[in-house]
């Protein structure tokens, strides 16, 4: 008798559950639930409280929501007898953290402290914290710390600590009620399962915590603010559990709203890209998985820690157990795309579009793809919204450079795909020529699904072969699998993950390969963008970050 598990994917504007064939790995049913609340970034929801630039936050009823609503439309669609369904995993965007009571409750759902932004969810791009991650990484580095080259040589201000310490200087009454502050995933297995545990890939990546040596010491906390000399024992307390860890089993509450059966096993939370990584069926190192939507998530397996310029961290076990996990990332991709389209593609092109049937997406890469590379004049700088890796300073702003007066919509939007890829290359030679080795590329998410050409110009800037999902809800796959590792073989699923990658894993079987010519000219191009990242990201020319001073200063 066929088993099933569930993988529940909670991405940045929505959430989806996808039910899995446990023999094979094919999708039975998926279903998508869109956030009712979105990403609160002008104002909170109830309230006309104003939020102020770089906020990012969410509501956390949008996630028990996706859990109501696609977890039960996925077993109606499927038809399969819920008897057969032995496990459920999540994975969630990183870091996303939110402030509990002593009873596991949000801040934000207490009407004392509803109309205070620092009660509610941070979402992974909340960059107001980018002041103390400054004065975090400064400290850090005059201290010596063992864990900053670990990360590259800074901490974002998107990571936990960062956002902790904002909360604590600007609503220490928010820090105080506090009881822990905790990740989005963990957050919803605890509510899943009645018991709160950590997953090791959320504390080693965005927590700073290590396999062996823990959190940062008293000292250090001590340093950044006498009040955070205690974090770790009081407000980030709990056990760390690896990833394929069984959480605990689904409460007869959460049986009753997702139709599930109670007593399933639930997996500890994990990452989204990390989730993406075995579902491709990525379990040795020299393979770079690019996780593409409106940001990247870059990953790839080592067998030893090695320091890498900008990387998000070297975590041990922290995606497959048994090596060591390297992420890098860009903070903006596919957000930037559609920002184009939004404010900047002019009205001829929605007509022209809608005429043909098409999206403007659509319109804008069939009409960038009859250039040559090289044939626009234009060079983009990828950092709308600041650059992740390998500089980490999110106070960094895009770039668009050569227009003319017969500059079209269509090569703009060439110009930022290519911008994109340049990114990812710097990436890729930053761990490169640092040890860890990237012979091809693993491509998932909904970039790789809906443009070709953008795969195309990856493979011909990186000069790499990239290998293509054959789920748009890969993630979810990915979180299913760590569900049937929670249930165990014993009860129809499996012992560890790389087990569960050689049944469930899939790719497509084309493969994009780079076009010789093509790699020539844009060989061409990366050094001037690499010109270009160095001038203004490395210290040379701050007038970005004179820019928003000016800005934030007429606010």
């Amino acid at each position: 008798m066929t088993k099933y598990t569930i993988g529940v994917d909670y991405g940045t504007e929505s959430g989806r559950a996808v039910l899995v064939s446990l023999a094979d790995g094919k999708e039975i049913a998926n279903h998508v639930t869109p956030y009712k609340h979105g990403v609160l970034d002008e104002q909170l929801p109830y309230s006309n409280v104003k939020l102020g630039f770089e906020w990012a936050l969410q509501h956390p009823q949008d996630y028990v929501e996706v859990l109501a609503n696609s977890i039960p439309e996925v077993i109606k669609q499927s038809g399969v007898d819920k008897e057969d369904i032995i496990g459920l995993g999540i994975d969630f965007t990183a870091c996303t953290m939110l402030p509990i009571d002593g009873n596991g409750e949000p801040l934000c759902f207490h009407s004392k402290y509803i109309e205070n932004p620092h009660s509610w969810v941070k979402l992974w791009k909340h960059h107001a914290a980018q002041e103390e991650a400054n004065q975090l990484n400064a400290i850090a580095e005059k201290m010596g710390e063992s864990f900053l080259p670990r990360y590259g040589g800074k901490i974002s201000s998107e990571w936990m600590i960062a956002k902790v310490w904002q909360i604590l200087n600007e609503a220490p009454e928010i820090y105080e009620a506090t009881d822990q502050f905790v990740e989005a995933t963990d957050w919803v297995i605890s509510r899943l399962t009645g018991n709160l545990v950590r997953n090791s890939c959320t504390a080693g990546y965005k927590a700073i915590w290590h396999k062996q040596d823990g959190y940062p010491s008293k000292a250090f906390f001590k340093a950044l603010d006498p009040r955070l000399e205690n974090v770790v024992e009081t407000k980030l307390r709990g056990e760390v559990v690896p990833l394929g860890s069984k959480a605990g089993t689904l409460t007869p509450e959460m049986a009753s709203l997702t139709g599930l059966n109670e007593g399933i096993a639930i997996a500890v939370g994990n990452v989204d890209a990390h989730a993406a990584v075995p579902a491709m069926g990525v379990t040795e190192p020299g393979k770079l998985v690019m996780a593409m939507g409106t940001s990247i998530c870059h990953m790839v397996l080592g067998n030893e820690e090695r320091l890498v310029e900008g990387m998000c961290g070297v975590v041990e076990d922290g995606i497959i157990p048994g090596f060591y996990g390297y992420e890098a990332g860009q903070s903006a991709v596919g957000d930037i795309f559609a920002w184009y389209v939004n404010q900047g593609v002019p009205e001829y092109v929605h007509k022209a579009a809608a005429d043909e049937g098409i999206s403007v997406h659509e319109w804008l890469e069939n009409s960038a793809a009859t250039y040559e590379p090289g044939e626009t004049g234009l060079l983009a700088l990828d950092w709308w919204n600041g650059n992740r890796s390998i500089l980490v300073d999110t106070d960094l702003s895009g770039v668009l450079l050569g227009m003319s007066l017969q500059t079209k919509p269509e090569e703009i939007y060439r110009a930022l795909l290519e911008s994109t890829a340049f990114g990812t290359r710097k990436i890729i030679e930053a761990f490169h020529f640092n040890g860890v080795e990237i012979h091809e590329l693993y491509a998932c998410g909904g970039l790789p699904h809906k443009n070709k050409l953008l795969m195309q110009i990856y493979a011909d800037v990186t000069n790499r072969k990239i290998k293509i999902a054959d789920s748009i809800h890969t993630p979810a796959v990915g979180a299913a699998m760590f569900g049937a590792v929670a249930a165990g073989k014993d009860n129809g699923g499996y012992d560890d993950i790389i087990e569960s990658a050689k049944r469930m894993a899939r790719i497509k079987e084309e493969v994009i390969v780079p076009i010789p010519e093509n790699v020539k000219i844009y060989e061409l191009l990366y050094q001037e963008y690499s010109t270009l990242h160095d001038y203004f990201g490395r210290g040379e020319n701050d007038v970005m970050k004179r820019l928003r001073a000016i800005r934030t200063n007429k606010k």
